[in-house]
């Protein structure tokens, strides 16, 4: 596979979002009724399991997922295509965003009893908008390899492709990234409280927010614009 457009920071950017989905992930399979918030194939699984009443999975919290992920996606591809935006622009902004919604979910767990009747599906509902936004503009900065939540495709193209040494790298960096933010995600929910992930998350998505804007700015954004 072989990709000459010039990716600028975009890459370093998006291995950062691959963590941050491990880490919101964590939470959502591990705490919030075993739903993913990022990864919609499981979810897709796991709703088969519900409806028939094995795995301990919820329906509802399946449902509310896959609708709020699509939800954040079409709005995500809506601000994306409206018009020709830097992809720096394209990502700070969405980064913004998904930062406000992942620390108002994080500002539940923390308030608020996860386990709870409706702070368990509004908090996968913010996330699942945050992560479906991330998926939408992701397509549309296109770096090959670095969806950022999905490992599928990545994993095959390691095994099956004959690629040169750099797509590799990239393919082994987006597998490393998820694994470590999954790790990361596991280990505050078992020393600490719900909440401390997605503050983590949180911090992640601002980072990247201020990274893509300031690196924008400068006189060699043009050419991964």
């Amino acid at each position: 596979m072989t990709d000459s457009r010039d990716h600028g920071p975009l890459p370093g950017l998006l291995l950062a979002l691959t963590i941050g989905t491990g880490l919101v992930d964590a939470v959502s399979y591990l705490t919030l009724g075993h739903v993913f918030v990022a990864n919609m194939t499981g979810n897709v699984v796991f709703f088969g399991f519900a409806v028939v009443g094995v795995g301990g999975v919820s329906w509802s919290a399946t449902l509310v997922a896959v609708g709020c992920f699509g939800a954040g996606a079409f709005v995500g591809g809506r601000y994306g295509g409206a018009r020709k935006t830097h992809r720096g622009r394209l990502l700070a902004g969405t980064c913004g965003a998904q930062c406000v919604l992942v620390a108002v979910a994080a500002a539940l767990a923390a308030l608020a009893d996860p386990a709870r009747r409706g702070t368990q599906p509004a908090m996968v509902a913010l996330l699942a908008v945050a992560m479906g936004a991330q998926n939408a503009v992701v397509r549309r900065l296109a770096v090959p390899d670095l969806t950022t939540t999905v490992l599928t495709l990545t994993t095959a193209g390691l095994f099956a492709d004959r690629s040169s040494n750099q797509v590799r790298l990239r393919r082994v960096a987006s597998i490393l990234s998820m694994m470590t933010g999954a790790l990361v995600g596991g280990l505050l929910l078992r020393h600490g409280r719900i909440a401390a992930p997605l503050w983590a998350a949180a911090a992640v998505h601002a980072g990247c927010a201020v990274a893509a804007d300031r690196l924008r700015r400068r006189d060699s954004a043009g050419n991964w614009g």
